[in-house]
């Protein structure tokens, strides 16, 4: 079989969020780590994500970035292509969706696409065109604070014609209960109407599959992971993809465990206080004004780290923090600054306590993560089994490391209260 779907992520957590849903739909799934410069060896894959960083980065950046992965999987030979993005469809108020999207119709010769950031199973629906998180609207779920990329507008045709000089439609959810037919009919009526870009209706995973059914000939779909969750049906039923009994098998995990934590989203909150509520003076806790006065507090979280590795013990180092304390070091430091001494601390201590023996690493946060990969030099990751909704165990082999590295990629959002402790109990 010739590889079936190529993904185009928009940070590393997203990427492994898809790639998660493409395994539990029967896809054998590889991600890559930013554009592979070497020859890939695709041959018992089915889908293929490459993970870029390039959510909050200028447009153009993430345009260059977005069609260099384009080019690289139509090398490959995939089918279609998927460009995605975060299920709370956050990016910054001139992109980077917009101009992406738009690069890659253009590059592919498409004249429109469908805009499905809904994720349901997180609670993330889309109804009449406003994004919901949970029973809240988009602007009053708590992503209105988020520090790189705030979303105050849930009106997603508003959003994305901020983005976009093309016009934006929507397939609303009365479409959908009338079938994939209807979709697809009103996919093609807002085409010959100019419409390239389409936000799509979706409440449950029944809109997604009916969805999945009308875009499955598109050159191009765009969205969040539940739309990777429906697709695989459609191209066993278009016979691209053959039954696969075991799509999520990894080696053996071994080595200490590690918990990286530098998102500060409400639900890693909610994480990191579980954590150490269950494991009293497991967490060290990093600042970043301390870490802009040099490597002491660097130091002190490797001793710590080193100690609860040698006791056996559960380990968490975090720069979690709420809002008002994110703002405050923001405002001392600058955004820029700020976010980059985390994301340094965390991936440097990430390189150093996996060469002491940690193999079963979890990160949480998408720019932490990208971070952490990228100083691990990972290139690829097979994607395993599922945590909780979106969030997989993967495995990446080390230079120099006889046994693969286990690591779990975890968007800030994403995962039950108690998803640090349960990660390792579900890999062991």
């Amino acid at each position: 079989m010739t590889l079936v779907l190529g993904a185009i992520a928009d940070d590393f957590t997203g990427a492994t969020d898809l790639a998660n849903n493409l395994v539990r739909g029967g896809m054998r799934c590889v991600q890559v780590i930013g554009v592979p410069d070497t020859p890939a060896d695709l041959s018992d894959v089915d889908a293929v994500v490459v993970a870029l960083k390039s959510r909050s980065c200028p447009a153009d950046d993430a345009v260059r970035d977005s069609l260099a992965a384009l080019a690289w999987l139509q090398e490959q030979g995939a089918r279609q292509i998927f460009f995605k993005y975060c299920s709370t469809f956050d990016s910054t108020e001139r992109g980077n969706i917009g101009p992406v999207a738009d690069a890659l119709l253009e590059r592919l010769g498409a004249r429109h696409t469908v805009m499905v950031p809904a994720f349901p199973i997180n609670g993330r629906t889309v109804y009449q065109g406003h994004l919901f998180v949970g029973d809240r609207l988009l602007n009053d779920s708590g992503m209105q604070h988020h520090p790189l990329t705030p979303m105050t507008d849930a009106d997603l045709i508003r959003v994305l014609s901020h983005q976009t000089p093309h016009r934006v439609g929507l397939v609303d959810r009365a479409t959908l209960g009338r079938g994939a037919d209807a979709a697809r009919q009103r996919l093609a009526e807002l085409a010959d109407q100019g419409v390239r870009h389409v936000i799509c209706d979706s409440v449950d995973d029944t809109d997604l599959e009916v969805l999945a059914e009308a875009s499955v000939d598109l050159a191009l779909v765009t969205g969040g992971s539940g739309l990777g969750q429906a697709l695989p049906a459609q191209y066993r039923a278009k016979g691209w993809l053959d039954e696969i009994a075991t799509p999520g098998r990894l080696s053996p995990a071994c080595g200490a465990a590690l918990v990286l934590s530098g998102s500060c989203s409400r639900a890693t909150l909610a994480q990191v206080d579980d954590f150490l509520g269950r494991h009293p003076g497991a967490g060290f806790a990093l600042d970043p004004n301390a870490l802009a006065l040099g490597d002491e507090q660097w130091e002190q979280a490797l001793a710590f780290a080193l100690d609860r590795i040698e006791q056996d013990a559960p380990v968490l180092i975090y720069a979690s923090a709420d809002p008002t304390k994110v703002q405050a070091a923001q405002q001392r430091l600058g955004v820029e600054r700020a976010g980059e001494l985390v994301e340094c601390a965390l991936s440097q201590l990430a390189v150093t306590l996996v060469n002491e023996g940690v193999g079963r690493l979890l990160v949480a946060g998408g720019e932490t993560s990208g971070a952490v990969v990228s100083a691990l030099r990972i290139s690829a990751l097979r994607i395993g089994e599922q945590i909780d909704p979106g969030v997989p165990w993967t495995q990446a082999t080390l230079k120099g490391h006889t046994a693969p590295l286990s690591l779990a990629l975890k968007s800030g959002n994403f995962g039950g209260v108690d998803f640090f402790t349960r990660a390792f109990e579900v890999l062991s």
